[in-house]
């Protein structure tokens, strides 16, 4: 499984400020029915679904929602980069400033979860925050989360 087949370039969006979870939520939600033709509002209600069971924000500022949705095929992912951090909820209690939401079919099963350790281990890597904080343009952070990946397989 590749970075590069989960987020399109235009899934990737940078914003200066962010009001509050729910409204990032609202976000992804946009860029999942742009980008991918779901519907934005079921989108919204199964991140919040799946952020009731706890939240996704999994420490150093990043977050990780995801939720399964019908009408996919494949899992696909949208990545916000925030200038300004919001509270998230997570298990540091540090504000998050990386979101790395995922999509994936009703009946994903394992590639989900292959979804969601590919993107967790691309981010816990200090170097690629330190990138992806060190830059506003969508087609950079496309290019340096998909490029570490490819450089962390090398490895």
């Amino acid at each position: 499984m590749q970075l590069s087949t989960l987020l399109k370039p235009e899934a990737v969006r940078v914003f200066g400020t962010m009001s509050s979870k729910k409204r990032l939520f609202q976000e992804l939600g946009e860029v999942a029915q742009t980008v991918y033709g779901l519907s934005a509002s079921e989108a919204v209600n199964a991140l919040q679904e799946r952020e009731s069971l706890g939240p996704t924000g999994v420490g150093h500022g990043v977050a990780l929602p995801h939720a399964r949705l019908a009408g996919l095929d494949n899992v696909r992912g949208a990545f916000i980069r925030l200038e300004k951090p919001i509270d998230f909820g997570a298990v540091d209690r540090q504000p998050v400033d990386l979101i790395f939401a995922l999509f994936a079919p009703q009946d994903s099963g394992v590639d989900h979860l292959k979804a969601l350790a590919l993107v967790s281990r691309t981010l816990r890597d200090a170097t690629v925050c330190g990138k992806l904080r060190a830059n506003t343009d969508p087609a950079t952070l496309h290019a340096v989360l998909t490029e570490a990946q490819t450089s962390n397989q090398a490895a």
